[in-house]
């Protein structure tokens, strides 16, 4: 609905995607930093409440360009959310639970994105575009401060608890093994970002290919993170249970065909069979790569690595949707997708290489 009344090209379309992407993934890094120094409390609050305000700015832009202006300014203060809240979660639980606790905790954000177009594209359709961020921003900014005002609570009854608490918590390493790290976050920025920069146009492959209306297409953006509602604590479950390596490397291969029969198919039934295949293995890899990051760093350091992973898969995405915009401008969305899964498969084997060489891919590492 946007990129019809604004007149957008595909890459046009991937420019706005790509300006919340990319200042999202620059701001992971300041505010890892910052949360490793402040705590967790005031970066929730500012990735609530403060990028629910800018959904208020964002019902009263007239133009393309302050359009992209507030969605900068929502991603600014959106970035230090997930490495402050991937960072507290994991280290209020022992180590053999805290995949399944990522995993729980994604089911929120995996709600939001099953919710939200569901609420969204009715709201659109009835009038206008602009009032589903108005509606949909209000109880988000009141939530925000009623979470920051738990967390508070919270903290109290966690400093008068901190002898339990420290032994509870499984001491984590000092010594980072980059050799392992490195290329396993690798894989998994490079398997989630090709995924997300494809299906950041599935709507409007929807329409324009498939010739499904517009409020239906908004509506089937819900699928895959609807599917995350289980999908994201079963990969939590697996990687406690087989370790993160091996999980992570399953979900990677998988993507591969995934993302080449997208553009194979013929209409909504099948769209919707791929988008859900795509949803298991996109929220299977990400509670598993957080659970193994976190495993793998020492406390005083994890929302800061957490941030630069963050980074990574939010500035690599970013860069990578207004290019597959522009290929499908040029080829179409069958050769597109096509390409982006050679892509993925080119890069998903270096990594594979890298770690085998390594010996990463021969020892479970939870």
């Amino acid at each position: 609905m946007i990129r019809t009344e604004l007149g957008l090209s595909y890459t046009e379309a991937g420019i706005v995607i790509s300006a919340f992407a990319i200042t999202g993934g620059i701001s992971q890094l300041p505010a890892g930093w910052l949360a490793d120094r402040l705590g967790s409390r005031l970066m929730v609050l500012l990735g609530v409440t403060g990028v629910a305000v800018t959904g208020l700015m964002l019902s009263q832009s007239q133009s393309y360009l302050t359009l992209i202006i507030f969605l900068v300014l929502a991603a600014l203060l959106g970035g230090g959310y997930h490495p402050a809240a991937s960072s507290a979660i994991s280290s209020l639980v022992p180590g053999e639970r805290r995949g399944r606790a990522l995993g729980t905790h994604m089911i929120g954000g995996s709600s939001c994105f099953w919710v939200v177009p569901l609420l969204a594209a009715p709201i659109a359709a009835a009038i206008g575009w602009r009032n589903s961020y108005l509606i949909l921003s209000i109880p988000a900014i009141i939530l925000g401060v009623l979470l920051y005002i738990l967390i508070g609570k919270r903290s109290r009854i966690t400093e008068n608890n901190q002898t339990t608490l420290d032994t509870s918590v499984p001491k984590t390493r000092e010594q980072i093994p980059w050799r392992q790290l490195i290329p396993f976050v690798l894989l998994s920025v490079v398997t989630g970002t090709v995924i997300q920069s494809v299906s950041a146009y599935l709507s409007l492959y929807a329409v324009d290919h498939l010739h499904i209306a517009e409020q239906t297409a908004a509506m089937l953006m819900a699928i895959s993170p609807g599917v995350g509602l289980f999908a994201a604590p079963m990969g939590g479950y697996l990687a406690d249970r087989f370790g993160g390596m091996p999980v992570l490397v399953v979900a990677s291969i998988l993507a591969i065909p995934l993302v080449y029969i997208l553009g194979l198919a013929t209409n909504a039934l099948s769209l919707v069979i791929i988008m859900i295949l795509i949803g298991l293995v996109s929220f299977t890899r990400m509670p598993t790569s957080e659970a193994f990051i976190a495993g793998h760093t020492p406390q005083h350091r994890r929302s800061t690595i957490l941030g630069f992973y963050f980074f990574a898969g939010a500035e690599v995405s970013g860069l990578l949707t207004p290019v597959v915009g522009n290929l499908i401008d040029r080829y179409g969305f069958s050769q597109s997708f096509t390409i982006a899964s050679v892509t993925l498969g080119v890069a998903t084997a270096l990594c594979l290489l890298v770690l085998w060489r390594n010996r990463a891919l021969t020892v479970s590492y939870k």
